[in-house]
């Protein structure tokens, strides 16, 4: 299963009233099948990809950062469950200025579905950062095939690189509200500024950061409520 949209458990249409003005509505939908309720979209299309996938079914999925990092008992909980009931064997973190939106920040996550069992199916999660030191952009500098053919060579031979780690069950257990926005290359444009991402990257990456501190904000008032 190789997918990449969005699927929202609440989704928000907008209404314009007689008077002009207009108002955002929420249209709720239940679930059963969804162990954790959330507005968050990319989390729900997540565990819409759990509940359909068949014993010995394979998945990559292209999801934002924030899948990976965001607290609250549904983020904490999807990501124990995909750890935990998946053989979630691999992370792809991509470049930024790879999509429409130069600052987007997203990964391919790939996972197994095996038979059910009571032992932990993810005995090891392999990042491969593709990301820090990684300059693309969509009008100069576009991501191609041939850049992939290090990750591809990874995958197969499991070894550990410069950029692709090994990460047991444990540590990834121990991390602090399972945070799997993993990193450990020094990004060089911290010293070298003359290596910085052109203004309107860099301008597009603090927009996604608030956007998705914000989302988090939106989910713990979510949570208070209930």
């Amino acid at each position: 299963m190789l997918t990449n949209p969005p699927f929202g458990k609440k989704s928000s249409y907008t209404v314009v009233g007689e008077d002009g003005q207009v108002t955002t509505e929420r249209e709720n939908y239940e679930r059963e099948d969804f162990k954790f309720t959330t507005s968050n979209k990319q989390f729900n299309f997540l565990q819409h990809i759990m509940t359909i996938m068949e014993v010995n079914g394979r998945a990559g999925v292209v999801l934002p950062d924030n899948v990976l990092f965001e607290a609250g008992r549904a983020g904490e909980g999807i990501r124990k469950r995909l750890l935990e009931g998946f053989n979630f064997h691999t992370l792809l973190r991509l470049p930024t200025g790879i999509w429409y939106s130069p600052g987007v920040k997203a990964n391919v996550l790939f996972f197994d579905k095996k038979a059910a069992s009571r032992d932990v199916q993810t005995k090891a999660l392999w990042v491969y950062d593709y990301r820090t030191n990684i300059h693309k952009t969509l009008k100069t500098k576009r991501l191609v095939s041939e850049d992939l053919h290090d990750f591809i060579q990874s995958y197969r031979d499991r070894v550990e690189t410069e950029r692709f780690h090994r990460f047991t069950y444990e540590e990834l257990a121990a991390r602090d509200k399972l945070n799997l926005d993993i990193s450990w290359l020094k990004d060089e444009s911290l010293e070298d500024t003359d290596g910085l991402p052109e203004p309107d990257v860099i301008a597009a990456e603090i927009v996604e950061n608030l956007e998705a501190a914000l989302e988090q904000f939106r989910s713990v008032a979510e949570e208070l409520q209930t």
